[in-house]
């Protein structure tokens, strides 16, 4: 079974945010909303959730420290220590001022890559993925809103037309 998508294109970034809202208030739901460049307020006018990058964030950077300091241990205590200027290595909390710079670093280090692993992943921007922008222009100029139909096209695309947009236009998607 095919559905049926229509796509609102608009030419100012203040008519679609507007127009989001006033398409949500009248029970609509909008699958997407494509932009050339960040809308202030228009996830909240699209009432998504917050983000959680940064707990996961928080989660990689303890990871990388965990790792950091078992690596630290290992090396400097438990593999191969040494007896550096008189003061010997023979516990990890005894020496854990040297190991600060490190520690962070690796945290860092960690949370960085590993973000941007996560953020490339969740919007499907790894390598080898295809644009899925429905129209070329939304990376100019033009700014588009995708409202999946379910049998009521005609007043969809009433209510698009009506908020001021430009251009409508209607697709099969199998």
């Amino acid at each position: 079974m095919s559905k049926k998508v229509i796509y609102g294109i608009y030419d100012d970034d203040d008519v679609i945010l507007q127009a989001v809202k006033d398409i949500r208030e009248k029970g609509v739901h909008i699958e997407e909303v494509y932009t050339p460049f960040p809308v202030h307020g228009l996830d909240h006018a699209l009432g998504l959730k917050p983000t959680r990058l940064a707990i996961t964030s928080f989660i990689y950077g303890c990871i990388g420290l965990s790792l950091g300091l078992l690596m630290m241990w290992y090396m400097m205590i438990q593999d191969w220590p040494q007896n550096i200027g008189g003061k010997p290595n023979f516990s990890l909390l005894s020496n854990l001022p040297a190991f600060v710079p490190i520690a962070f670093e690796i945290t860092v280090f960690f949370a960085a890559h590993l973000m941007v692993i996560t953020y490339l992943m969740r919007c499907k921007l790894y390598p080898g993925s295809t644009a899925c922008s429905p129209d070329p222009r939304t990376t100019d100029d033009m700014f588009l809103m995708e409202i999946e139909a379910h049998g009521n096209e005609a007043e969809i695309i009433a209510l698009i037309k009506e908020t001021g947009a430009v251009e409508v236009k209607e697709q099969k998607i199998a």
